[in-house]
């Protein structure tokens, strides 16, 4: 059984596995959910990954659609909006989170997630250097103003990939429905640039169908030595 431990850094509680490297370390953000099944999506990881070590460790997220949206936007399920607050939610993996894990050693660095997480992750690699690559499993691309902003800009990772499940695009909610064009469009941007190395790859279900799973799949096509 792979075991995490629990650790307070910089006021948020981080969940840490330590799966045969220090090298190489893995930055998630989760939600009350995503850490009910980070021992799954590890042990994915592990199976998929091979013999490629790691450390993954995993960051409560206080505010979900604050502290993960680029900018504010208006709500498009319930009642809450978006707060635009990840400028800061990037500055904590940069100037605590990851000195807190690395010690100031050189190690090699990957952002991912699922859902709103991946969006993050995924608008990270454009606003810093610092990650070799993102795994971006069902990530909000349906986001508003996301498509202007990633024609407009560039990736700083050498390595994207992105998924979704077969299913998500086909609900009656009308922005979130251009998620499988918005993220088709998406890839074939990155697609096109040569500095990049990217993929897309469709799951079977909905978007609420193997989140760890699909997110398991993104970091271990990283490890695998896509970069």
């Amino acid at each position: 059984m792979i075991e995490s431990i629990i650790k307070d850094i910089g006021g948020r509680e981080c969940l840490i596995y330590e799966c045969g490297s220090a090298d190489t370390l893995l930055i998630q953000p989760v939600d009350d959910h995503d850490i009910d099944v980070l021992d799954s999506e590890v042990a994915e990881i592990v199976r998929l990954a091979g013999n490629a070590g790691f450390t993954l460790a995993a960051f409560r997220v206080n505010d979900w659609n604050d502290d993960l949206s680029p900018w504010e936007a208006p709500a498009v399920f319930g009642d809450k909006g978006f707060g635009g607050r990840a400028e800061p939610t990037l500055e904590y993996i940069e100037k605590v989170l990851v000195p807190e894990l690395t010690g100031g050693r050189d190690v090699k660095l990957y952002i991912g997630g699922y859902s709103l997480a991946a969006f993050f992750a995924l608008w990270s690699v454009y606003n810093t250097d610092m990650f070799c690559g993102v795994a971006a499993a069902s990530p909000s691309v349906w986001f508003p103003g996301w498509i202007d902003f990633a024609e407009k800009n560039e990736v700083k990772a050498g390595c994207v990939y992105l998924s979704l499940g077969d299913k998500e695009e086909k609900t009656r909610n009308p922005v979130m429905r251009t998620v499988g064009d918005d993220l088709r469009r998406q890839h074939e941007l990155l697609d096109a640039d040569p500095r990049v190395e990217c993929t897309l790859e469709m799951n079977q279900g909905n978007h609420f169908k193997e989140a760890d799973i699909r997110t398991a799949k993104g970091f271990a096509w990283l490890l695998n030595g896509q970069v």
